[in-house]
């Protein structure tokens, strides 16, 4: 009922608008007066009408940087998410120091330089000297922010693996199921074509390397280590997205992907300032489908010790999956 009326408020302004627009066409026909000849006095009232519009909205986006500060994210809980969150806010700083700069200078010369009747343009068509300056300039800032982000980008993607815990995130429309490489550290093949039954990951049960892995609906990992995640998908792309961590990665059918990352803050130490409902959450940051949005798996960060009891606990494809 609310749409309905507001839809019928929102009809009645523009018609209203139409009228009284209307009436002012036919004013101007009795006083036979032109009403699209732009007069000093109304390029006067544009100008300030633009100043004062102006230097609003720059209050605006101030308020909207203070009030709405909170929904941001927080601090990375990765080793490579704060060096993420440290270019994220150097280039978003140098965009806002540019902004508050140019956007006055903006409002401040549309209201100088307003139409007159009495003024004329000044003909000015070349200058070596601006033309280097605000080529060499930018050339040298955005060289040093795209080096700033090829640094960050190769410390993310190219870290030290060789110690990493390696496990294994396959998608489906529309869950997840995560599987550990057990004591071996080495993840059993797999192949689409032997999905079948409730071996729903298709992993290639005569392989040695299968028999101690596990297969888990949710993810635990150990503050301060590195883990290696594995991507594969049996139907579309989806896209694993680990918004805390700072991880995003598509998860391809017919392909593996992966990413790699120490998580720096335990489901615990999150929860004691973020609030006792918290927990990592991995989504699927793809439209994949209609139930996309259940695309969720929980990932927990916990002490060495708290992961061992729990992994104690999990029991191996050998253990749940009957070999043929």
């Amino acid at each position: 009922m609310t749409n309905i009326l507001t839809a019928i408020v929102v009809f009645l302004i523009i018609a209203l608008l139409v009228q009284i627009l209307r009436v002012s066409e036919l004013l101007s026909e009795i006083n036979n007066t032109d009403v699209n000849e732009i007069t000093d006095e109304d390029n006067n009232t544009q100008g300030k009408i633009y100043l004062v519009v102006g230097f609003l909205f720059l209050g605006f986006v101030i308020w909207q940087m203070v009030y709405w500060n909170h929904f941001l994210l927080p601090g990375a809980s990765s080793v490579h998410g704060e060096i993420i969150d440290g270019l994220m806010s150097f280039t978003m700083n140098l965009i806002l120091v540019v902004f508050f700069i140019l956007s006055p200078l903006l409002f401040y010369y549309a209201f100088k330089y307003r139409g007159k009747k009495t003024n004329t343009a000044y003909y000015y068509y070349h200058n070596n000297k601006l033309e280097i300056i605000w080529t060499i300039i930018p050339t040298i800032v955005l060289s040093g922010v795209i080096v700033y982000g090829l640094q960050t980008w190769n410390k993310a993607m190219n870290p030290d693996i060789s110690q990493s815990k390696v496990i294994e995130v396959y998608s489906k429309q529309f869950n997840w199921t995560a599987r550990y490489s057990g004591d071996d550290n080495t993840l059993g093949k797999a192949n689409y074509k032997l999905v079948q039954g409730r071996n729903q990951l298709g992993v290639d049960l005569s392989d040695e390397s299968a028999q101690d892995d596990i297969v888990v609906r949710e993810v635990h990992l150990v503050k301060d280590e590195s883990v290696l995640l594995k991507f594969r998908s049996q139907d579309v792309i989806h896209s694993a997205y680990l918004p805390h961590f700072r991880v995003q990665m598509n998860c391809v059918p017919g392909m593996t992907t992966q990413f790699a990352f120490i998580p720096t803050k335990t489901t615990t130490e999150m929860r004691e300032t973020e609030g006792e409902d918290f927990d990592y959450i991995l989504l699927c940051n793809k439209i994949c489908g209609v139930a996309h949005y259940n695309m969720q798996m929980k990932f927990i960060v916990e002490t060495k010790e708290e992961h061992d009891t729990w992994l104690a606990q999990q029991k191996t494809l050998k253990n749940t999956l009957t070999l043929k």
